[in-house]
């Protein structure tokens, strides 16, 4: 399951906020970065009602898997994991969050990641 809509975070802008303001919060596996939100840089703001969630967007680079099958599984995993943690949680409004992942991060169980994503995001304040 992919994540709703109104919790997507879209647009290059939006990524080189979050990468050039953004705190980080590493794992092994993988790496969140956290920022305040920035409405202005998301197209079509104005046209769209107030955010209910904070916005997630997720990374994985083709050093973690050549097989976009294999990627495609892993995003859909971790989107349906943040879905369930973060949509619509009040105190989260105002937050972007960018999670990526490193290459070898496919030799650990789904269990594991999911359990080393939740901690980042404690680490973070999500939780």
């Amino acid at each position: 399951m992919v994540l709703p809509k109104e919790m997507r975070l879209k647009g290059h802008k939006s990524f080189d906020y979050i990468h050039k303001v953004s705190k980080r919060y590493r794992g092994s596996s993988m790496t969140l970065r956290v920022s305040r939100a920035n409405p202005n840089l998301i197209n079509g703001f104005s046209l769209h009602p107030p955010n209910k969630s904070c916005r997630c967007a997720i990374s994985i680079s083709n050093k973690v898997s050549k097989k976009a099958v294999v990627r495609n599984r892993l995003r859909r995993l971790i989107h349906d994991h943040l879905r369930l943690r973060l949509f619509r949680k009040s105190e989260y409004i105002n937050r972007w969050a960018l999670l990526s992942f490193n290459p070898g991060c496919l030799e650990k169980e789904p269990k594991l990641l999911l359990e080393e994503c939740d901690k980042l995001l404690l680490e973070a304040g999500f939780c």
